[in-house]
């Protein structure tokens, strides 16, 4: 592999009668909080959709809409500063915390260069969304969510890189803990801002945009204070010199954040183009779709928790040398992932008629045609649940190998010629309408999580790991900050 060194795999596990023990140990401790985290940014964007929801079907439909433009942005700057991880990880493992804190800095460089322009690239949602053959009134509803939503994406990435940076070094506690206290006062401030409450400005679905936009630099404030002061980050001065803009570990950061920028983009892609096209099927259609993917959203928080984690977890051990410890750590999120996907699963079939009436006012006209479509969903998506929680472990696992190339392309075919090529055929010249855009990107999905698996597996099986992260020269001399 380009850019690997060959390790012999021979000899590498930690001694202990029980590796697989001890690294499910190790893994669960990280994985929960980063995962609870997970739980609680979505939290935030399950209450606003529900606060929306009070305004209407229309209103449903034009979040729909509007997050698939934001996050079309979003995804992909998360991409890019969610390399902080690895790079952070691999770093601290080879017990060099000097280049643990260059990794965050380029991070946050990053999410504020690229986040300049694609904020005030939301200006234009309305008109992309009309060029998209959407109706008028709900690309008029979205224009007004995104006033409110487009300030939010630096913060995110922020928030994003700061929160990789306190996983790498083990302690991913604090931002729990930022998140738990953002939710309640998150949905505080968007019932205030949606129906004028405690007197605020009654702003409808534009209050709801600017509450999450407030929330987001309440919560990079919040963990950009710790990072700073706080220990054991304060010993990293993350914010020490940070005027220098460090261009060779930026490339590096490029190189491995692209392809992870524009595999999440891929796969939100994929969602988000099938969000368009149920909205050609009408706003009850488009609302129940988006009721159902935020509930499947909630379920895939855990794996994707899990697997950032696993990036950690594969990335110190590949600072640490350890080939076949990288292996078992992935392996491990593997597991952990698929049993978890797999008790959801079955509970979302159970109450699968219950779970979308949380998200709409029984006394409105619509409301019954939403709840069984989106019921309805929530069944055919019991055959994505388990491979979509299967995939993201895996992607992380090998991103914490900084292999993230080939896993772009392989979700290039997975997920658009595959998913969407399914899910159009499906929908139209096959006549399934919106039952077949969910059968078409479910393939998709299976095809994406046996492909990761076989990835992962050939490449740790050969015992290749990446190389570690260099700064330039010049940095390389400086005084080493205070070991671990």
């Amino acid at each position: 592999m380009h850019g690997m060194n060959k390790i012999p795999a021979a000899g590498a596990l930690p001694a202990g009668p029980s590796p697989w023990r001890l690294e499910l140990t190790e893994t669960v401790k990280l994985a929960l909080p980063i995962a609870l985290t997970q739980l609680g940014q979505v939290g935030m964007m399950t209450t606003d959709l529900a606060l929306v929801g009070r305004l209407g079907g229309d209103a449903i439909a034009a979040a729909a809409l509007a997050h698939v433009i934001l996050f079309t942005a979003f995804v992909f700057g998360m991409g890019l500063t969610s390399a902080v991880a690895p790079l952070a990880a691999q770093a601290f493992g080879a017990r060099n915390p000097r280049m643990v804190r260059r990794s965050l800095r380029v991070g946050l460089w990053a999410a504020t260069l690229l986040g300049i322009p694609l904020s005030l690239g939301q200006l234009w949602g309305e008109e992309l969304l009309l060029a998209l053959g959407q109706q008028p009134k709900t690309a008029a509803l979205a224009h007004d969510y995104l006033m409110g939503l487009a300030w939010s994406l630096i913060p995110a990435w922020w928030f994003i890189a700061l929160r990789g940076f306190m996983g790498a070094v083990n302690r991913p506690q604090p931002a729990f803990w930022i998140t738990l206290a953002a939710v309640p006062a998150n949905f505080i401030l968007a019932y205030a801002l949606i129906f004028g409450a405690y007197g605020a400005p009654q702003l409808g679905i534009l209050g709801a945009g600017v509450a999450t936009t407030v929330a987001n630099l309440g919560m990079c404030a919040a963990a950009l204070w710790v990072c700073y002061s706080q220990h054991p980050f304060k010993k990293y001065q993350v914010l020490g010199k940070f005027w220098r803009y460090d261009s060779h570990l930026m490339k590096q950061l490029v190189a491995i954040g692209t392809p992870m920028a524009l595999t999440f983009l891929l796969e939100y892609g994929l969602f988000g183009g099938a969000g368009l096209v149920v909205g050609l099927f009408g706003s009850s259609a488009l609302a129940a779709h988006q009721i159902a993917l935020q509930i499947a959203a909630i379920l895939f928080m855990i794996p994707f928790g899990i697997s950032l984690a696993a990036t950690v977890r594969v990335g110190q051990e590949a600072g640490r040398k350890n080939p076949a410890g990288a292996r078992l750590a992935g392996f491990v999120a593997l597991g952990l992932a698929f049993g978890f996907m797999t008790i959801m699963t079955v509970i979302v079939v159970v109450f699968r008629a219950e779970l979308p009436a949380f998200f709409m006012d029984a006394d409105m006209s619509d409301s019954t045609q939403i709840v069984s479509i989106a019921s309805w969903l929530l069944l055919l998506g019991a055959t994505f649940f388990v491979a979509d929680g299967a995939q993201t472990a895996m992607a992380g696992a090998l991103r914490g190998l900084n292999d993230t190339k080939i896993p772009m392309l392989l979700a290039a075919f997975s997920f658009w010629v595959v998913g969407f090529g399914g899910l159009y055929a499906l929908a139209f010249p096959l006549g399934y309408g919106v039952t077949g855009v969910w059968i078409g990107f479910t393939i998709g999905l299976i095809v994406y999580c046996v492909l990761l698996v076989t990835r992962f597996h050939l490449l740790t099986a050969r015992g290749y790991l990446p190389d570690a992260p260099k700064a330039e020269d010049a940095f390389a001399k400086a005084k080493p900050l205070p070991a671990e």
